[in-house]
């Protein structure tokens, strides 16, 4: 999103930068009721919101960081850059808003994949590793390798990811409260798992790894988890025998 760097002797500053113009929205017909307008008009302002965060992230996959600008992302959504602005004051506006909905769908993918295969490894790593295969993996480590020496960039992103590791970590607590008596193990897991996983998709995108290895490396994942998995109680394995 034209993060470009301002030559000048502080930190470079993240700026997806607006080249002037303005629009003005047309007002739709009178609805005699208040309420009902509101409440139409607050959904629409999220449907664009919506459309212009799914537009910065196709520009990410498709163009790369240094390429996105303002314009490439509005055309991309089908809006004018006035109808953009609107919606987002700046650039660094809808570069945070774009990160925080990517952290969002990591979150939701890791939630997804738990409850649908509770207990089940397999079934957990396979989850998440689909989604990696999603767009949204791409746009996020485009946004992190750019952060590396812009540091604007990292101002924005770095105080998110630290939010994001945070939720992942209570929500990993959420749903796996078996681990949470050994924190120290559910966090190593959580770490293996997130760290493996997403390395082999960076190498894949790469081509740093053959294929082949992909399986057996996510089988080894799976097996690395189990081996962390805390062992019940002794009286629970007592009781259970009862």
């Amino acid at each position: 999103m034209a993060l470009t760097t301002r030559r000048t002797g502080t930190a470079a500053a993240p700026a997806i930068l607006a080249r002037g113009g303005s629009e003005t929205s047309l007002p739709d017909a009178a609805n005699p009721d208040p309420a009902n307008e509101a409440g139409r008009q607050t959904r629409k302002s999220a449907a664009t919101r919506a459309r212009l965060i799914d537009a910065t992230i196709a520009c990410l996959v498709k163009y790369g960081y240094a390429q996105t600008v303002t314009p490439l992302v509005a055309a991309e959504a089908g809006l004018s850059r006035g109808a953009m602005l609107h919606h987002f004051a700046n650039g660094d506006a809808l570069i945070r808003a774009t990160i925080t909905e990517l952290h969002d769908r990591r979150l939701n993918a890791f939630r997804r994949a738990s409850q649908a295969h509770p207990g089940d490894v397999r079934g957990m790593v396979r989850g998440y590793w689909q989604q990696l295969q999603k767009p949204g993996f791409i746009a996020f480590q485009e946004l992190a390798m750019a952060a590396r020496t812009d540091a604007g960039l990292a101002a924005i992103l770095l105080p998110l990811q630290a939010e994001f590791t945070a939720r992942f970590k209570a929500l990993a607590g959420q749903l796996y409260p078996d681990w949470t008596r050994e924190p120290d193990r559910l966090a190593l897991a959580m770490a293996l798992s997130q760290t493996l996983m997403e390395g082999i998709r960076i190498a894949d995108l790469t081509g740093a790894i053959d294929p082949v290895q992909i399986e057996p490396l996510l089988d080894f994942l799976e097996a690395s988890v189990t081996a962390l998995r805390p062992q019940a109680p002794a009286a629970d394995l007592a009781g259970a025998r009862t």
